[in-house]
């Protein structure tokens, strides 16, 4: 018996199919508790109350049972549709995502893919995203989905600018794309985090923080799905698990944006107490509750801020943000060299 373990712990293909599906365990118990959270804040924000009767305490479970629901639903495709795209789209979606988590660091002892090129590879394989909305919008053969499909692509392609240039800043004064390398780098107490050590790199998190909020498409950035004018969206016309698909998908992009922004701007699985409190599992602790926080600033900002128009949506990607990287690009530059 021992052999054979030994045996399959040396296969490296399995031990790889396995570690693949580590970050799942993650993601599908996370989409349900922030949806049942998302459910409450915005309940408590409006003065009431949300879901309270499904599994006792404050409705806990009404999430589960929501997908329960949908997998007993009929898989119904549009007849008109082209019907291998429509079936294919929410897996690019799902593998966008999920892809990501390769390469986060959530705790010093655990990072899928240790690659010194880890903040690169999270910002191409994001981008997949961009293609399976596209895909999901075109062949529904619906208007609103196509129209839902197109604002997506050209706000998501947009924002990946600003977010890219303001993740760039980090990587000027690391010297490094490995995630795991810049957590190192921001290890003690909470003032060597790039966001507090650096007035510009604190610039930067703000206009990447905006700029991820258009890329997961939530409020103020919610015009692709914005069911006051397209319905839902390039989602229209989607319904039981490949609705769920989709859902699952941008709250797993939810955590992956905050997960990044934790990692580069607030020490990732540091603590914030210099030595007290650090280990493998206080790392993840840590670096769990810190992507909780941005998550929960998402929420606060769904539920306060009004939807922007297209074109101020546009004049705040090209005109503002961009514009204002570029500038904290050139400021950090002169900052590394003067304060170096």
């Amino acid at each position: 018996m021992k052999e054979f373990l030994i045996s399959l712990l040396q296969n490296q293909i399995l031990v790889y199919t396995v570690m693949a599906f580590v970050p799942l365990a993650f993601v599908v118990p996370f989409a349900l508790f922030a949806v049942w959270w998302e459910r409450k804040i915005s309940a408590h924000m409006q003065d009431r109350l949300g879901p309270m009767r499904t599994g006792g305490w404050h409705g806990w479970s009404q999430t589960i049972a929501d997908i329960g629901k949908l997998i007993q639903k009929e898989d119904i495709i549009p007849a008109a549709s082209d019907h291998f795209l429509f079936k294919l789209a929410p897996y690019i979606v799902f593998t966008g995502s999920y892809a990501a988590y390769a390469a986060i660091p959530f705790s010093a002892a655990y990072v899928g893919s240790s690659i010194n090129i880890g903040l690169f590879y999270v910002i191409a394989i994001s981008s997949l995203v961009v293609v399976g909305l596209l895909m999901a919008g075109w062949a529904s053969n619906n208007k609103w989905s196509l129209f839902g499909a197109l604002r997506s692509a050209a706000q998501i392609v947009s924002y990946e600018i600003p977010a890219a240039l303001a993740l760039l800043a980090v990587v000027m004064v690391a010297g490094t794309f490995d995630l795991q390398e810049i957590n190192r780098l921001q290890g003690g107490w909470f003032w060597h985090w790039y966001a507090f050590s650096n007035p510009l790199l604190f610039l930067a998190m703000v206009i990447y923080f905006v700029s991820s909020l258009a890329e997961v498409n939530r409020t103020p950035f919610d015009i692709p799905e914005a069911e006051s004018e397209l319905v839902a969206g390039y989602h229209t016309e989607y319904g039981g698990m490949r609705f769920a698909l989709l859902f699952l998908s941008e709250y797993a992009n939810m955590f992956a944006v905050s997960a990044i922004a934790s990692t580069l701007f607030f020490g990732g699985w540091n603590s914030p107490f210099g030595n007290a409190l650090t280990g493998p599992w206080w790392g993840l602790i840590w670096f769990v509750a810190k992507g909780m926080t941005f998550i929960f600033i998402q929420m606060w900002l769904r539920w306060t801020l009004p939807r922007l128009r297209v074109d101020q949506l546009m004049y705040v990607a090209w005109k503002v943000l961009i514009p204002f990287a570029f500038v904290i690009i050139f400021g950090v530059g002169i900052w590394t060299l003067v304060v170096r």
